[in-house]
């Protein structure tokens, strides 16, 4: 068997599970690990490396997906026989594109993480900039509440109780720059000790947060009806992080019924929380969006997440938090001092654009605008000879396709390549050999459509056809 001596930076800007990938990879490329050579069990490994056995398996998953290696049933994993591979990666396009890495540029790129933002209202935002400036006002430049200004938390609690039936006051809701600072502030807050279950698949984004906060992470197969709160229970979780309005990325609504089942998990053990994260909600086609989570909670267990990111714009790096009461007196002792990492003229002007009634329009004007390309997209796929089925379609800016033809994800990803056109593979999302399992079904691909316009997704769309059939 093959020992790996690997110098990991936990310094590094790169993640850990990204640093063995690239190590094991090269080793590979370069001969140094021969074809058929047994490598280390993931077990073994993250004992050797003194890291989670969940980074090496996310970094064997992406050589396994990539074919660097193989597993053997019952024996183990395997270096592959992949002669000339240095070569080919480095001349040919559609091989060189690996998941996760790919820098390749496409006429067309489905994206579930875009927003369109040639619909932000820029004369509107630029004149109230001009209104928060207009005047002399030195207090605008100095340091503000670390909680953020008063008066933008109360317009955002107005907006919460008015759009998502969340109940809380101003006092309750810490704004800062992007969720992942909340989240860890949040870390920060609740302290260490705590092991947090996240649903499977899940936004791996959140799952690599919590791992390198130190926390034990564990994972939680999902249903038709979102996380399963018997399987929750026995991973021993004190936190569970859910998406319970609309899952990303399968789409999943959580009914009520298991919202109170997850409701009584939370009430069973004093410091067990729920972190509610409810990030794009405002975009439902198919009925009135479903009300938060948060809304049902009587007994302060639930910690409600939001952003402006998806509604908004990205660079606007603001979101919010909503912290339950009994978590309050914690944060003023551990956080209190923390100062706001959003500047109090950017907060100015978030409050005057919700207050003056302009990101209401600006919601109805976005929902309406992917509302019609959510429809265009639709009816190309009907046009797509090839056996799959749609899901998700009800909400979000993206939807799935299920293939049931017996190709591999690898396989559509690379076709629709061949044709310029980026699609994306639900089994990046997948944590761990359960994930494995399901992903070994079905190929799934994600199709984004927030940042493109109706005649591409026409374009792109008859390129698929071509490529899958």
């Amino acid at each position: 068997m093959y020992e790996l001596t690997i110098h990991l930076q936990s310094k590094s800007k790169m993640p850990l599970y990204e640093q063995i990938y690239r190590y094991i990879k090269r080793e590979i490329q370069e001969g140094r690990i021969a074809s058929g050579e047994k490598l280390p069990s993931t077990r073994a490994l993250c004992r050797h490396l003194e890291v989670s056995r969940s980074t090496v398996e996310m970094a064997y998953e992406q050589l396994l997906s990539e074919g660097y290696i193989e597993a053997r049933a019952c024996r183990g994993y395997y270096a592959a026989r992949l002669d000339g591979l240095y070569q080919l990666t480095e001349l040919d396009p559609v091989k060189s594109e690996k998941k996760n890495f790919d820098h390749k540029k496409y006429d067309y790129d489905f994206t579930p993480n875009g927003v369109d933002l040639k619909s932000f209202p820029y004369n509107i935002w630029r004149r109230l900039s001009r209104e928060c400036l207009i005047d002399d006002r030195a207090e605008l430049f100095r340091l503000g509440d670390p909680r953020g200004e008063y008066g933008l938390r109360n317009a955002i609690c107005s907006y919460l109780h008015q759009a998502r039936g969340v109940n809380c006051t101003p006092e309750q809701i810490i704004v800062g720059a992007g969720s992942d600072y909340l989240l860890m502030l949040l870390a920060a807050v609740m302290g260490q000790g705590h092991r947090v279950a996240l649903e499977n698949p899940t936004y791996r984004q959140a799952y690599r947060l919590f791992e390198n906060l130190a926390y034990e992470v564990r994972t939680v197969d999902l249903d038709e009806k979102g996380m399963r709160v018997d399987e929750l229970e026995k991973t021993g979780a004190d936190i569970a992080f859910v998406m319970p309005s609309h899952q990303y990325p399968l789409g999943v609504v959580m009914p009520l019924g298991r919202r109170m089942e997850l409701l009584k998990w939370a009430n069973e053990e004093k410091n067990r929380y729920i972190i509610e994260d409810d990030y794009d909600s405002e975009f439902r086609y198919k009925g009135k969006p479903i009300p938060a989570l948060q809304g049902y909670d009587a007994c302060g267990k639930v910690i409600y997440v939001g952003t402006f990111s998806k509604s908004i714009a990205p660079s606007i790096r603001m979101s919010y938090m909503v912290l339950p009461e009994p978590l309050l007196h914690r944060y003023e002792k551990r956080c209190g001092f923390i100062s706001s990492t959003v500047s109090k003229v950017d907060q100015l002007i978030l409050q005057k654009f919700i207050e003056e009634g302009y990101f209401e329009r600006h919601l109805n004007k976005t929902r309406a605008l992917y509302k019609n390309r959510h429809d265009v997209l639709l009816s190309c796929l009907k046009e797509i000879q090839a056996d799959f089925t749609v899901s998700g379609e009800n909400a979000g800016v993206h939807l799935l396709l299920h293939f049931h033809n017996g190709q591999t994800e690898e396989e559509l990803i690379a076709a629709a390549a061949e044709k310029n056109v980026k699609v994306y593979g639900l089994s990046g999302y997948y944590v761990g050999e359960r994930g494995d399992k399901k992903q070994q079904r079905d190929a799934v691909i994600l199709l984004g459509y927030a940042n493109m316009k109706e005649e591409n997704i026409h374009r792109a769309a008859a390129l698929l056809a071509e490529a899958w059939t």
